[in-house]
């Protein structure tokens, strides 16, 4: 429409030295008529596109205020029934009744290293990678692969030297987590969620490690069974002296359990 009034605006100027004066007016009062109904086109036009636009305001404020409500109702219900998270070493799968994060196998530091890290980590089995610069670079901290080292028990049985699996577990509506060691059932208003043995890395290594419960029915994975070391569990017993025997006794080894609590 603006391209045919300019057309038409260059027509009445290169006429106008032919054109009479009536020619003049017939055509000032055709162009001031177009020039008018193509003004209230735009205007209309441009009210219909602000009040799309303000409908799509309004309808993007209202999604927001939507998500915000349904978020507020999920923190109302985690604070009201909450969760807690927790990992079940030596296992691929979490208990009935809890909800399997992810799978994996566990890690750490070299067991004879002295700057070793002390915790073990439950690795996914789907990293994911950021910046990265391959090849072996002495100036970095070190992860390993894990294995049992239960070659003087029979506890756990079959699985020496077989590299270990972990899975991290959420279980609902609980408030409360914890690692009972010595004992393989919870204490009343607790609810288990696994029961094993006390593991940990052994006293004549440089590394520092942690005492871990370890599954009492441990799983292994597969193409696991080689000796290559990496962050060792092995089983703890009781020491008397400082140690109170009775109740403990020398050399026994000890049991665990994870119990949760609403």
């Amino acid at each position: 429409m603006i391209g045919y009034l300019l057309f038409a605006t260059i027509c009445v100027t290169v006429r106008t030295e032919t054109c009479t004066g009536s020619c003049k007016d017939v055509l000032q009062g055709y162009l001031t008529g177009q020039a008018s109904s193509a003004l209230a086109t735009y205007q209309i036009e441009a009210l219909k596109r602000e009040f799309k636009s303000f409908t799509g305001l309004i309808e993007e404020s209202m999604n927001t205020f939507k998500q915000k409500i349904q978020q507020d109702i999920r923190i109302q219900d985690l604070t009201r029934n909450g969760s807690v998270i927790y990992t079940r070493w030596g296992k691929k799968k979490c208990r009935s009744g809890a909800e399997l994060v992810f799978s994996g196998f566990t890690g750490g530091s070299w067991y004879a290293h002295p700057g070793a890290a002390v915790d073990p980590l439950c690795l996914p089995r789907d990293p994911e990678w950021g910046i990265y610069k391959d090849g072996v670079d002495g100036q970095k901290a070190f992860v390993y692969g894990s294995e049992y080292q239960t070659f003087t028990s029979n506890i756990m049985p079959g699985v020496y030297e077989h590299d270990v699996p972990c899975a991290v577990c959420v279980v609902r509506n609980r408030s409360l987590l914890k690692m009972f060691p010595a004992r393989k059932s919870c204490y009343e208003g607790w609810k288990i969620e696994y029961n094993g043995y006390l593991m940990t890395g052994k006293p004549e290594h440089n590394a520092g490690s942690m005492y871990t419960c370890v599954d009492g029915n441990p799983d292994t994975l597969h193409g696991g069974r080689a000796n290559k070391d990496g962050y060792l569990f092995y089983m703890v017993e009781g020491r008397c002296g400082s140690l109170k025997c009775p109740p403990y006794v020398e050399g026994r080894e000890l049991t665990c359990v994870v119990c949760s609590k609403e």
